[in-house]
């Protein structure tokens, strides 16, 4: 019960750190120049890269919960990486494929949108919206957008899982559907 309560709680956690340190990021407070670029060029860095931009700075975060128990480190450890690991694969996915984002059927990926539409102030979280709404940051985004061809086309693993030289994948493009009549 330990090891399920922890994991839960790394998930959790990890989920709210990747929504403030993207928030802090936009308040220019944290990575100022590097996120500038990511939303300039809009690209993505890979899978890989991505989650090492993660786990370095996020690694002392793990050990508090060894000192409690051999169970609630696990647990925390498994939630907590598994989190970043989720979250890394979702950013990646929603820059090369965002109509692939299945777990988002009813609107548009979060920070897809954020791209998009230029959110500088609204919808930072990467892999699920929670903290958004939690916070008053989510913005709503009319379903329509992503054709459903689009959706059956695109495969959640298709994406750049490693880069060299930098350099990344731009944002894909999303036709936009018309809206419906009245």
């Amino acid at each position: 019960m330990v090891f399920v309560v922890a994991l839960l709680l790394g998930v959790l956690v990890a989920s709210f750190v990747e929504y403030g340190v993207h928030r802090l990021m936009h308040a220019g407070l944290v990575a100022g120049k590097k996120h500038a670029e990511h939303h300039r060029d809009g690209w993505g860095q890979g899978f890989w890269p991505e989650l090492g931009d993660y786990l370095l700075p996020g690694a002392p975060l793990l050990l508090p919960p060894w000192f409690i128990s051999l169970e609630a480190g696990a647990g925390w450890t498994v939630g907590s990486l598994g989190y970043a690991a989720w979250s890394a694969w979702a950013h990646q996915l929603q820059h090369e494929h965002p109509a692939a984002c299945r777990w988002m059927w009813r609107r548009l990926p979060v920070h897809y949108v954020h791209h998009r539409d230029h959110m500088w102030e609204h919808n930072f979280g990467l892999g699920v919206d929670w903290w958004d709404h939690v916070f008053g940051t989510w913005r709503h985004v009319p379903f329509g957008t992503v054709l459903d061809l689009e959706r059956e086309q695109a495969s959640p693993f298709d994406i750049h899982w490693r880069r060299t030289g930098g350099e990344g994948q731009p944002l894909a493009r999303v036709t936009e559907r018309p809206p419906a009549a009245g």
